[in-house]
Order: C-alpha cells, then structure tokens, then sequence
C-alpha cells in the first residue's frame, strides 16, 4: 500500500510541475496571450510583454470626446515606437476604448479615431504598418464601471497589445 501512494504523490507531483510556467508569459490576466517565447517575461526583461506594459507603458488617455495625440500621449508612444523597433518579433492590436456616455455607434467611432491616431503616430515614428492593427470596442470594454469623472478618464483610452509575430 505504501508504493501505491508514494505512485500517487509523485504522479502529483509531477502533474503540478507540468502546469508550472517558468517563462513567466502566461500571466492569470492573458494580457501576454501568444507571446511565445520571447524574452523572459520578466518587468525587468526589457524585451519582455510585461516591461513594455510597465516601463513603456501600453496605454495612452483621452479627453472627452478627443482623439488627438497630446504632448503626454507623445512621450509614451515615443517609447512605444522605440520598443517596437527594437522588437521587431512583435506585432500590436491597438485597441480604441470609449467612456459609457453617448450612444454605442459613436462611441464605436471614436474608439476607431483613438486606435487610428496611435496607429498613425506609431507609423510616422518608424514602425511598419503591416505590424500594426486596430480594433473598436467603443464603451464595451470599460476597465472602470462608475458614473463619475474619474472612471471617465480611465475608460478613454487606447492600448497597445502586443502578440508575438511569430506565431501568426
């Protein structure tokens, strides 16, 4: 009897090793879904999904009704630019958000015009266009659900998502 557990426990054992992810790319929140393995997934891996999420910084904010580029929104894109140039194995979705006011075609638009304005700003910084897409979700998508100025400002945004461009 003493066998058949020591049989289980290392079974265990070894079921558990085989989930471990010591890439560090499979993150709980999918953020670094198809990342491959590229880098070490590690902030401080400057090639790494998760240093250009925390150094670089993958989104930029709007103001209300606004998708111009700001001199804030500037300076990180400039950064954006620089890592995806550095970063040639990565390709973006640049996703257009929208806050929960006004009806779902404008804000569907104005997501499309923020995720546009990145994209374009990327472009005219160097990056090729054919590694960059752009998707809407409008008010879909919010990362703040409240009815106050301050999740306003969280939900107009654009982000930066990157995917591994080796992998398709």
């Amino acid at each position: 009897m003493k066998l058949v557990n020591k049989l289980l426990m290392a079974g265990a054992v070894l079921a558990l090793a085989a989930c471990n992810d010591p890439s560090g790319l499979g993150g709980s929140d999918g953020a670094s879904a198809g990342a491959g393995v590229i880098g070490t997934g590690l902030p401080s891996d400057p090639t790494s999904v998760a240093y250009f999420q925390q150094a670089v910084g993958d989104r930029v904010l709007f103001a209300v009704d606004q998708s111009t580029i700001s001199t804030q929104n500037q300076t990180v894109l400039d950064g954006q630019a620089q890592w995806l140039k550095a970063n040639s194995d990565f390709n973006a979705v640049i996703e257009g958000h929208a806050d929960e006011q006004g009806t779902r075609e404008y804000n569907l638009a104005l997501g499309a015009r923020r995720a546009n304005a990145v994209r374009e700003y990327l472009i005219s910084r160097g990056v090729a266009a054919d590694r960059l897409k752009t998707v809407s979700y409008g008010k879909e998508r919010p990362i703040e659900i409240c009815s106050e100025e301050a999740c306003y400002e969280r939900n107009r945004r654009a982000v930066t998502v990157l995917s591994s461009g080796l992998t398709g």
